[in-house]
């Protein structure tokens, strides 16, 4: 073979793998003019970090506060003679009185108390040290059955002081708050044990929020979050309190408590809310939502090659955020992408058979 064939051969086989090269390199492109450009509106936006932020906004339901709920309730038999709080949603005081009880038993347990403390200063006074001992045990063990029936010290040292006992004894109120459930009338017998009032003290009331699957990630670092009232402007900023451990099957929402301080009382029990809850995401890079395609089974963006030509390319983006998407995989920072006049690009690029460029 002489040497021209074989320079021949050679420059054949360079140029084949030339042509093989460049085909495999070709990339998918759309190519517009500029003044195609600025008839069809076409703008960029140069993709960077930016701070973004999650907001969840949900629906809550005002509750009480369990730990400020009440109950009235006797530790010994009676009948109620009196009835201070006789129907259901009224507003108590701290110490205000509630009703009045005559118990045979507590009457009987004073009367011994007193015919003790007579004992003792009999005893006194003949100087027997034994009988002095005994009847200082007897006082003491009436007295301690009379304050564990929850009789007020006050109320022991006056009857000490007239000899006289309490034919009735009257129940305050713990707290201050309303009547919720009233269970008795007056006139009714009561046993140990049996309650006579709920109370809830509303100064401070539970929002609880139902907070959807795909959001329940988010809120493991939560602190805070605003209520708002479709029915007022007011705003309430409410502390997390507890995460539920479970998520409903029903609605596939977990249930977070807040709470939330209401000395004005304008917050009830029942009520509707709406929870709005911001979470910081930190730095990430993102692009605006109107720049990408969604066709259902992947996301396109195109990018920006030169000032007439435009990339098709599949991303995968994250996080959403004020109109923002977060770019996790597909294009990098300082890269220009159509945030404007996307689907012109995009009916052009179908047109033609272009397909976008597959992730990696």
């Amino acid at each position: 073979m002489t040497q021209k064939r074989i320079r021949g051969l050679i420059a054949t086989v360079f140029l084949f793998l030339f042509t093989a090269n460049s085909i495999a390199e070709e990339r998918p492109s759309v190519e517009l003019t500029t003044e195609q450009q600025k008839v069809g509106g076409i703008k960029t936006y140069t993709v960077k970090p930016i701070v973004m932020k999650k907001t969840i906004r949900t629906v809550g339901t005002v509750e009480y506060d369990e730990r400020l709920l009440y109950t009235i309730n006797t530790k010994f038999e009676g009948w109620i003679e009196r009835l201070h709080v006789n129907y259901t949603g009224q507003h108590v005081k701290k110490g205000m009185p509630v009703a009045e009880i005559y118990s045979p038993e507590l009457l009987a347990t004073q009367e011994e108390f007193l015919s003790s403390l007579e004992y003792l200063k009999r005893a006194k006074e003949t100087g027997s040290e034994i009988a002095l001992k005994d009847t200082e045990r007897v006082v003491k063990a009436a007295k301690e059955r009379l304050l564990l029936w929850d009789i007020p010290e006050s109320e022991i040292e006056r009857i000490e002081k007239t000899g006289t006992p309490l034919r009735r004894l009257t129940i305050i109120s713990p707290a201050d708050g309303y009547v919720t459930k009233k269970y008795v009338v007056e006139g009714s017998r009561i046993m140990p044990g049996e309650k006579i009032i709920d109370i809830a003290d509303l100064r401070q009331v539970w929002i609880i929020a139902e907070i959807y699957e795909p959001d329940i990630v988010f809120i493991k670092d939560l602190k805070k979050a605003e209520i708002r009232l479709s029915s007022s402007s007011l705003i309430y900023t409410a502390e997390l309190d507890y995460i539920y451990p479970e998520v409903n099957p029903s609605t596939r929402t977990l249930k977070a408590r807040f709470v939330v301080p209401n000395k004005e009382g304008i917050l009830k029990p029942g009520m509707f809310t709406e929870v709005y809850i911001n979470i910081p995401l930190g730095r990430r890079l993102a692009i605006p939502e109107d720049a990408v395609i969604d066709t259902g089974l992947r996301s396109v963006v195109y990018v920006q090659v030169d000032e007439e030509t435009f990339e098709p390319r599949e991303v995968l983006l994250g996080l959403s955020s004020d109109g923002m998407r977060e770019v996790i995989k597909g294009i990098r920072q300082g890269e220009k992408v159509v945030s404007q006049g996307t689907f012109l690009i995009d009916s052009e690029a179908k047109l033609k058979g272009i397909k976008p460029l597959p992730l990696k």
